[in-house]
This record gives C-alpha cells, sequence and structure tokens, in this order.
C-alpha cells in the first residue's frame, strides 16, 4: 500500500471517527431529550428507548438499538456493494453506537424546541456529511439511502434520506403531535443540506474554457505559475469560421481568481467561460480511493 493511500485510508477513518462522535452527540444530547425522531434508526432508536422506560429502567439505550436494527442491511450491502464498501460503513456503525454508549448527554438546548431542531440539524448535517465524505454511511437509513442511489444515481443520497426520514418522521405526528413533528422536519431539512453543503465543499472545483489568440503562452503560464493542467480543444467559430484552439483547465476555487487574472494579462480579449465542478478525480485533486484498501 503506498504512502498516498495509507494518508487517504487515515483521513477516512479520521473523518468517519469525528463525524459519527457528532451525530451521537446531536442524537443524544439535543434530539432525544426534545423527543425530537428526526428518521432513521436514530429516530426509531428515540422512539424505543422513550416508549421501553416502563419495561426497561431508563429504556432501551440507542446505541443497542442502532446496532441491533443495522445488522440486516449489511447482509444486503454486502451483496450490492460488496465486502469493501461494508467495512467501512460497519465501521461507522460501529462507531456511532460506540459514542452513544460513552458521550456523557449535555442539555444543550434545554426546553426549547426550536433550539433544539437548530442545532440538532446543523450537528447531524456535519457529523453525516463527514461520514458521507468517505464512501461510507453511518448505516440505517443513510445505508438505505446510498443502497437506493446505487440504483438511482441521479438523485444524491442526502436527498433520497431526506425522503425516507421524512416518512418515518411522519409516524411521529401521531406519538408526539404535530408541533414536534414539524420541527423534526426542520432538523431533518438543516441535516439534508448541510451534509450535501460538507460533501461538495470537500470536493468543489472550476472548469475553465478559454477561448484566446494566444493559447500557447497562456497555457505555458498556466502550468508554470499554477501547476494546473492544460488540454488544448480544436474549435470551430460558427460565425467567423475561423479555427482556433481553446483550452480547458481545471482548477482549485482560490486558483480560479489567478488563473483569469493570468487570461486577462495574456489576452485581454479572451472568452471565458467558469463552471462548477462537483468532483475531480485524478492528479493534483483528490487522489483515485479505490485501490485505497479497507482495513
Amino acid at each position: 500500500m503506498s504512502g498516498i493511500n495509507i494518508k487517504i485510508l487515515l483521513r477516512n477513518y479520521l473523518l468517519i471517527i469525528a463525524g459519527t462522535a457528532l451525530v451521537a452527540f446531536a442524537a443524544a444530547s439535543v434530539l432525544e431529550p426534545a423527543s425530537l425522531v428526526t428518521g432513521g434508526f436514530t429516530g426509531l432508536a428515540i422512539i424505543i428507548k422513550q416508549y421501553s422506560e416502563h419495561l426497561v429502567p431508563g429504556g432501551i439505550p440507542l446505541s443497542f438499538t442502532n446496532l441491533a436494527l443495522n445488522i440486516p442491511f449489511f447482509l444486503i450491502a454486502i451483496r450490492l456493494k460488496g465486502f469493501r464498501y461494508l467495512v467501512h460503513t460497519l465501521f461507522a456503525t460501529l462507531m456511532l453506537s460506540f459514542w452513544l454508549s460513552v458521550l456523557p448527554v449535555v442539555p444543550l438546548a434545554g426546553d426549547d424546541l426550536l433550539l433544539a431542531s437548530l442545532y440538532g440539524g446543523i450537528l447531524m448535517g456535519v457529523g453525516i456529511g463527514l461520514v458521507f465524505a468517505t464512501g461510507a454511511t453511518t448505516g440505517g437509513t443513510d445505508m438505505i439511502a446510498a443502497l437506493i442511489q446505487h440504483f438511482l444515481r441521479h438523485y444524491s443520497i442526502s436527498n433520497i434520506l431526506w425522503v425516507i426520514d421524512t416518512v418515518i418522521v411522519l409516524v411521529g405526528v401521531y406519538l408526539y403531535g404535530i408541533q414536534i413533528t414539524l420541527y423534526a422536519i426542520i432538523a431533518i431539512y438543516l441535516t439534508s443540506k448541510i451534509s450535501d453543503g460538507i460533501i461538495d465543499g470537500l470536493k468543489f472545483s472550476k472548469a475553465a474554457f478559454i477561448i484566446t489568440s494566444n493559447p500557447e503562452r497562456l497555457a505555458t503560464l498556466v502550468m508554470e505559475e499554477l501547476g494546473r493542467g492544460v488540454t488544448g480543444i480544436s474549435a470551430t467559430g460558427m460565425y467567423s469560421g475561423d479555427s482556433k484552439n481553446m483550452l480547458l483547465c481545471v482548477v482549485s476555487k482560490k486558483e480560479i481568481v489567478r488563473l483569469k487574472e493570468l487570461t486577462k494579462s495574456c489576452d485581454p480579449n479572451a472568452f471565458v467561460i467558469v463552471t462548477d465542478v462537483r468532483e475531480v478525480l485524478g492528479e493534483g485533486f483528490i487522489e483515485h480511493s479505490g485501490s485505497a484498501g479497507v482495513l
């Protein structure tokens, strides 16, 4: 295993550890005390805990329920995603159950339902986003959403998760009433948006298409000053009929400003198109992690 792959592997496990800690803290210290059922196995665990208090002192622990409910879906994940995918998710699920059992309960929001929904949604969104960024899930409906996304790739995992969890939360209307359920939906919405933002933010880049009269000079400047590769694409102006060499360059968010400065200095009349890129794999960006391996 190369040094780069080891770094990627360690980074992924550290992100999973941090992400599951945030998810566990949000569930145990914010959502459960406020009876906010935000969907997923965490939400089901909250319901089971509160409704089993007359059978078990303190109710069935969140950590036990979370782990027990996940077992059948790991079997499905093995079938669809393979063992390598399962190991990351298994580690995330075990870490989530671990944090649920050891983290102290801190009444962060008190009895304020609005603060509970805001704090819970934000913390849960950041935590889930960190886990999703590694290609793993925290199990439960996160895993279900990832499995569905395996077939419906034009939907993001977070959007699928939002739909599944919203359906589950509607069950909470019967148990806890409409007011608490509406606050729970606020938390779900925040979780979905923030986790999407975390994932996009970790992989976000810019692509520039540049039509210039000095393509060789500009390409040299970009490669020397930014250290980025440039691709020349043959193009023809349909109005003028002139053949030109259009440059394609992918850079980070911070580098796009410098790229535009270099373009302007080289050719003030250059035609530049800048667009967002969700994910870039390869040299200088995110390394292909498929061969990194999972422990």
